[in-house]
């Protein structure tokens, strides 16, 4: 069985950050939303990973490289957005005839049985109920569960099933088959979704289940990550339980802070995530995340996600303020 992680999109909606960091290395609750995807398959014993790469991918290589020595990786870049469906083609020649696959989208971090999907019989697709399923993928299903139909961002959707970005393929050999009939051979497309490609394997007889996540959380912007990392900071055994102490400054659980950071006369939390080695000083921080070695004085953040290698300095003012007086410092 092979892991394939798409993952070579430009995450535009998280730009600044994505301009220097690739979407799968974003922190997130102590960890990057690439070491969520990857850190369950190995404690299910998946070792054999396939990652698609482009914008930026050299970053994801040598982050893979260095913090999964144990697994085994292959990198294949691709060049042109050409969608989903293009991106698992990249992969053929590293899979063997009817091997199985496990595809987790390099956003993509969810709830769900993973140990469940692997011992199922049929191939799989993860679905989650959506308000607007107008942005996903969208699949239809029988009375038993399986696909029906399955349409990439409909304008008028007939579900609300939404397509979250977890598949368990057990047809390899015809998926590849698919997306070489309808889009290798056909220069006439820009883009080929995996959407499209599970409808037509519904659509040739293979049955095709569906599987519901509990949790489907969203990295795919600014607002939606930090709620994000305050839902995971708020379950176990993400957020730091023991932290150091750090001169005349209070810390309000849940948070996550990395080794190496330094920090004074500063109100930290809650649901902040501080990577390694930044340093705060003077400061008041709460629902935000602080890229490694960042450098942060005098400044109050809320709501806020602040890059690797960042530098803020706040102004400070010294006031002699007498009686029924009004200043507003906020302009």
């Amino acid at each position: 069985m092979k892991v394939i992680i798409p993952g070579a999109g430009a995450g535009a909606k998280l730009r600044p950050h994505t301009y220097t960091q690739p979407k799968p290395l974003i922190p997130l609750a102590g960890k990057t939303i690439l070491s969520f995807i990857i850190d369950q398959f190995i404690e299910l014993g998946q070792l054999d990973f396939i990652f698609i790469i482009g914008y930026l991918g050299e970053k994801i290589k040598n982050y893979v490289e260095e913090n999964y020595p144990q697994i085994n990786s292959t990198f294949i870049v691709q060049n042109e957005r050409s969608g989903t469906g293009h991106a698992i083609y990249l992969a053929k020649d590293c899979v063997a005839s009817d091997e199985e696959l496990l595809i987790v989208f390099g956003d993509t971090i969810c709830d769900y049985d993973l140990a469940e999907v692997i011992a199922s019989k049929y191939s799989l697709v993860g679905v989650k109920k959506v308000d607007d399923p107008r942005d996903f993928g969208v699949a239809e299903i029988t009375h038993d569960g399986f696909i029906k139909n399955a349409v990439e961002k409909p304008k008028i959707p007939k579900s609300n099933l939404a397509l979250v970005g977890i598949y368990k393929i057990i047809e390899s050999r015809q998926l590849f088959d698919v997306i070489e009939r309808d889009f290798i051979k056909d220069d006439s497309q820009e883009e080929y979704h995996l959407t499209n490609v599970i409808n037509e394997l519904a659509h040739s007889g293979i049955k095709v289940g569906t599987f519901q996540v509990s949790n489907w959380f969203d990295c795919g912007k600014k607002e939606t990550l930090l709620e994000t990392n305050a839902i995971l900071l708020n379950k176990v055994g993400y957020a730091s339980e023991e932290i150091p102490f750090f001169d005349n400054t209070i810390i309000i659980h849940p948070v996550s802070i990395a080794i190496g950071c330094e920090i004074e006369n500063s109100i930290i939390g809650p649901n902040v995530t501080v990577g390694e080695k930044a340093i705060l000083r003077n400061s008041i921080i709460k629902d935000s995340i602080i890229g490694s070695y960042s450098v942060l004085e005098k400044v109050v953040l809320e709501n806020s996600l602040i890059g690797s290698d960042a530098l803020i300095c706040g102004a400070s003012q010294s006031l002699n303020i007498g009686d029924n007086t009004e200043i507003d410092l906020s302009k």
